[in-house]
């Protein structure tokens, strides 16, 4: 069978790619000091009248990365001095709103003179993250104080702190966010569920998933430098359709300087193991623009990060099976807005991410649980390991001024994303060695109207509704030409409607509902031969697979008191998952024979969040159970999706505590527990790929300087023993037992001036001598490799 994805032609000269870079880099350097004071120049007399400010708390301390917008559209955010200007603004009077996460939003009214600079000061006082405003879960900005559901956000400032300890993006989630898997260590985000279930990921509302075939590369697939925020949406969510049964995890990338017409940052930092330096050097370089130019705006970056050999607390190098040691990873960002008016806008952008591993080492097993796999010198015979590419581009158009007080949003968008697994000599699903990749190609267009209405005295509310299309086609073949996934070709249809209706002031009841029409289309094809000369291959009639399903969602959340904020909801997610690996295990030679109907996914949850003075607390209990799950078990050596029903369950608790200018401490706690029922009824544990063990984190913050902000983290993963050892006297795949870990990191940031910006990071900070979760889970000889040792970076940020 054809390719109908092909990799895009890559021939990089890495050293020689290098030293461009570090060139470039020099002159940048030199462009901008020689230029920034004519550009200043240049905008402070071509901009129009000006708001401009500072932010501090009550203590008096200074706050960066505050967002200020005013109501005629224009934003602005302050520096690490606190300070913001607002430009461009016309004559009379505007609202001002200063918001960020972990302080109550405050607005003021201002009256703007011809002075050219009115000034104005805010104070925000600390609070929970309840006003901060959201679009991933309703599809459109709304406060979280009326969102029925578990949320998490990570801000800027929050991925720039855990950057300094490690650049990737599937660690900093790891490390923050209740209810996910830890990272580990790996190319891959294999095993980091979200309570347990596969989460679905989003750049911009782009899904980056494999739902067809999970390829577990979908959380890392840009690099921090572009992000603004995330925002995770936890337990199944029907408003986004396919893929979407444990949450969703939506990548925001960030927004143009509003109040300049050029501006940067620079970034540049090394890193490396402190215990045992030897060849592990790595650095990190990263170059942005932004800017608005009338009624345009951009924003541009690029970034290159290469990390060098990663070693094991005892000096022993890593060298696994998609690793990210002598991994070189580039992202290519641009983003280019347009408003013809203040009621809209036009945004395209585009995001290029490769990250893959070219290594002088190779793997040599261990002995699970006695010795662990480490590297030696030798070559790899298959392609490099990782993400070859990963290309996004959207166009999107925004307009609020439609009748009905309505607004739309509509979003054309195309993502190409290959995956290339690691070399196997001698394979156990096909015959001899081989190298397999996932190639996804997808394209859709999501529509999204909101209109306001207003029924007497009874309430008030928003009707959110759409459509949805998306054509997903994805295969899995190896890079000798053979098939193992053949091509399977979905085009979804989906309308949805979403009701939000304000009771009694205080009530806000949500509740929608979403239609999945979807049909996967799949050619003739054979099962890939295990033996000579074809010998157990299926040849397999192609045909076209339906699946329709309605799902529906309902939510209540009462908002009246901050000491006790709490929300039920009811949601049902969709997903076609592993539907390849079922294809390419068929033993039935036709489709109609194969089970392949779709999972549906049923959430309930209760919680709440709750403002004790400078004690932030939220709580959270869930169910989710689905009739037909896709628990992958080891049969006969093969991992194997079983349609059995799933009860999955668990709690997550997180506090936060402010006590004043200088000192705050937090802490989470999250527990997931499932099992699967089997055809006799026996009810048992679903394995290390789908539960995580408990998982605790803290943070103790200390600024004893404004200019200085100290930080030392603890993550702890707790301990699973679920299953027994096999006749074989061996744990099947992903059975093995989890000891507990508990790792250190320390994170320091210091503002030079308003210009200059270091930051330290050490990971490991004890050089603690341990074992990732999914290397002890997995329990394969090959896998089991030592977690990486003290880790130092060191990095050094210009903002012009």
């Amino acid at each position: 069978m054809p390719h109908l994805i092909h990799n895009l032609p890559v021939d990089l000269n890495i050293r020689s790619l290098r030293g461009q870079l570090l060139t470039s880099l020099f002159f940048s350097l030199v462009f901008i000091f020689c230029q920034s004071a004519v550009v200043r120049g240049q905008e402070r007399s071509s901009a129009g009248l000006s708001i401009v400010g500072t932010v501090t708390d009550v203590d008096g301390r200074l706050l960066s990365n505050v967002t200020l917008t005013v109501n005629s559209g224009k934003s602005s955010q302050t520096d690490d001095q606190g300070k913001f200007s607002i430009n461009g603004l016309s004559e009379g009077a505007q609202r001002v709103t200063a918001s960020l996460v972990g302080y109550q939003t405050e607005t003021r009214e201002v009256q703007v003179t011809t002075d050219r600079n009115t000034k104005i000061s805010f104070v925000l006082q600390t609070g929970n993250d309840l006003s901060e405003v959201i679009i991933t879960a309703g599809r459109k900005p709304e406060s979280l104080k009326d969102v029925p559901s578990s949320v998490s956000i990570l801000t800027a400032r929050d991925i720039k702190e855990q950057l300094n300890v490690n650049p990737s993006i599937a660690a900093i989630l790891g490390n923050t966010i209740p209810g996910l898997g830890t990272s580990n260590n790996k190319a891959t985000n294999s095993g980091q569920t979200l309570r347990g279930r596969q989460v679905l990921v989003l750049i911009d509302g782009i899904p980056q998933s494999t739902p067809l075939m999970n390829g577990s590369r979908d959380i890392r697939t840009l690099d921090p430098a572009v992000i603004e925020r995330v925002e995770v949406i936890k337990g199944a969510t029907s408003i986004y359709g396919n893929g979407s049964a444990g949450g969703i995890i939506n990548f925001i990338t960030k927004k143009p300087v509003a109040d300049r017409a050029f501006s940067g940052t620079t970034s540049m930092g090394f890193n490396g193991n402190l215990a045992h330096p030897s060849n592990t050097l790595g650095y990190r370089i990263s170059q942005g623009f932004s800017g608005t130019v009338n009624k345009f705006s951009y924003v541009v970056n690029g970034t290159y990060n290469y990390t060098g050999v990663l070693k094991d607390a005892k000096g022993n190098v890593n060298s696994q099976p998609d690793g990210l040691g002598e991994n070189s990873l580039y992202n290519a960002f641009a983003k280019l807005a347009y408003k013809p008016n203040e009621h809209s806008e036009i945004v395209a952008s585009y995001n290029l991410f490769r990250s893959v591993q070219q290594t002088d080492y190779i793997n040599v097993p261990g002995k699970y649980g006695m010795s662990p796999s480490i590297g030696v010198k030798g070559e790899d015979p298959g392609e490099a390991a990782g993400t070859p590419y990963n290309h996004n581009a959207l166009i999107s158009y925004r307009n609020n001024n439609l009748p009905l007080a309505s607004s739309l949003d509509v979003s054309a968008y195309l993502n190409s994303f290959v995956s290339m697994n690691r070399y196997v000599e001698k394979g156990t699903a096909w015959f001899g060695p081989g190298q397999t990749k996932i190639q996804s190609y997808k394209k859709g267009l999501r529509l999204t109207l909101n209109t306001p209405w207003k029924l007497g005295d009874f309430g008030q509310g928003e009707l959110t509704y759409g459509l949805d299309l998306l054509n997903d086609r994805t295969n899995q073949v190896l890079t000798d030409g053979r098939v193992y996934i053949p091509d399977m070709d979905m085009i979804n249809l989906a309308p949805y409607a979403q009701l939000n209706v304000d009771l009694m002031t205080n009530f806000v009841l949500k509740a929608g509902i979403r239609y999945e029409n979807a049909k996967v289309k799949v050619k003739d094809f054979n099962t890939i031969a295990t033996g000579d000369n074809g010998a157990g291959s299926t040849a397999v009639t192609g045909g076209e697979i339906p699946y329709n399903a309605t799902t529906f969602n309902a939510g209540l959340r009462y908002n009246k008191y901050d000491i006790f904020n709490p929300f039920l909801s009811f949601s049902q997610g969709f997903a076609i998952n592993e539907l390849g690996r079922i294809l390419r295990r068929a033993t039935s030679s036709t489709l109609e024979s194969i089970a392949t109907d779709p999972i549906i996914t049923n959430n309930y949850e209760a919680g709440f969040s709750s403002r004790l003075g400078i004690v932030n607390l939220t709580a959270a209990y869930y169910i989710s159970t689905s009739n037909l799950g896709a628990n992958l078990v080891d049969v006969g050596g093969f991992l194997v999706a079983q349609r059995e029903p799933e009860r999955i369950q668990g709690y997550e608790i997180t506090a936060d505590v402010y006590f004043n200018n200088k000192w705050t401490l937090g802490a989470s706690y999250s527990y997931v527990e499932g099992k699967a029922e089997q055809e006799d009824g026996a009810k048992v544990y679903m394995n290390g790929l789908r539960i995580a063990p408990p998982k605790a984190t803290a943070y103790l913050g200390y600024r004893p300087l404004t200019s200085l902000d100290l930080k030392l983290l603890w993550v702890n993963t707790g301990s699973r023993d679920r299953f027994d050892v096999r006749a074989n006297n061996l744990y099947a795949n992903s059975e093995g037992p989890v000891k507990q870990i508990n790792l250190f990191n320390f994170s320091a940031a210091y503002r030079l001036n308003t210009q200059w910006s270091a930051g330290l990071g050490v990971e490991n900070l004890l050089n603690n001598d341990y074992y990732p979760v999914v290397s002890q889970y997995r329990a394969i000889d090959a896998e089991y490799v030592r977690g990486n040792g003290t880790t130092m970076s060191l990095n050094l940020s210009y903002n012009f």
